[in-house]
């Protein structure tokens, strides 16, 4: 295995986790507004997350650092071609960071800043679909491997199909972990609403991959025709059934380790589906940026693996202890979110 499929693989665990762990977090702040009655289950909406919230957000941050020094000409178009797209996600995540803290300091202006963590969460779970299908379709490249399109470009009919696939997929993630950490009136709240994007997300899955076969059938085929594509696809359908069987026992955790698994799922498909690339070139596959013709020097893959090899356990050490601390039903009192 050479370094540059080595960093390719490293890279999407690195949105593996963004997907895993974010999604749950965006998904929460789009029901916040909708199953929360009162203040009251407004903050037990926002303490579910209090702790873990801006920690996850490093996984993506992470996602683009790697990217960046892995394969800076795949940093370079992606950054610049999705320039806009990107600066909305930026500017809804900063109000959805500013909102979420605020909003406990300045009851005044509480309606404003419910408003802001619920577009800051709702528009980056759309636009995130909408990138990642963009780079299932592929876009449209010049010689030197720089978008030749703009903003309108990115916002074709599989792409969307894509970006409201992964909305409701953080939906089902959220709805998933507000009923492992909530009770009462409000638990019952979120498993109705789990039950509920589970059947609306199944649905989407379906369309996305009839829009998949019948839009872009190089990527259909890249995953149904590789081994671990195939792996993929059975791990969404059994994620998918774990969802539903784990819901009707009851068993919430067991929910959302269902609906975890198949953001993981999802994630691997996309990989699959454009490997060896990673922006493929709609208008002529030979002008594709791959992982051979856009990485950066041997050398560099080498030291940053080494930085990898020793940071990424420390990460997870720490995400799982965080997670460990704050199990659990959320329990108020005090001040905090």
């Amino acid at each position: 295995m050479t370094l540059q499929i080595i960093w390719f693989v490293l890279i999407g665990v690195l949105f593996a986790g963004y997907a895993l762990f974010d999604g749950f977090d965006l998904g929460v702040g789009m029901l916040h507004p909708f199953l929360a009655k009162n203040d009251e289950e407004k903050r037990v909406i926002r303490t579910s997350i209090g702790p873990v919230w801006d920690g996850n957000e490093v996984w993506l941050l992470t996602a683009g650092g790697a990217m960046f020094a892995a394969f800076p000409p795949v940093y370079a178009t992606v950054f610049s071609g999705f320039y806009l797209a990107l600066m909305l996600v930026l500017f809804s995540l900063i109000f959805r960071a500013v909102s979420f803290e605020f909003r406990h300091h300045d009851p005044a202006w509480a309606s404003l800043w419910d408003g802001a963590f619920f577009v800051g969460s709702a528009l980056p779970s759309l636009l995130f679909g909408v990138a990642a299908g963009n780079i299932i379709r592929g876009i449209p490249l010049d010689k030197a491997g720089e978008f030749t399109g703009d903003f309108f470009t990115l916002l074709n009919p599989f792409s969307l199909v894509m970006g409201v696939l992964g909305l409701t997929m953080f939906l089902v993630q959220g709805s998933a972990w507000l009923a492992v950490k909530t009770g009462g009136d409000l638990h019952g709240r979120a498993v109705a609403t789990r039950g509920l994007m589970q059947k609306v997300f199944a649905g989407v899955v379906v369309l996305a991959t009839i829009a998949t076969y019948a839009l872009v059938p190089r990527a259909f085929s890249a995953v149904v025709g590789n081994v671990l594509g195939i792996v993929f696809v059975v791990l969404l359908l059994v994620a998918l059934v774990w969802g539903f069987v784990a819901a009707k026992g009851g068993r919430d955790l067991h929910a959302w380790y269902a609906a975890s698994l198949s953001a993981v799922a999802l994630v691997g498909m996309w990989a699959v589906s454009i490997f060896p690339a990673m922006v493929p070139a709609i208008n002529d596959e030979a002008l594709s940026l791959t992982i051979y013709n856009s990485s950066s020097s041997q050398l560099t893959l080498t030291v940053m693996l080494i930085i990898a090899a020793i940071g990424v356990p420390i990460v997870l050490f720490y995400t799982a202890l965080v997670y460990k601390v704050f199990h659990g039903k959320v329990q108020l009192g005090g001040e905090g979110y």
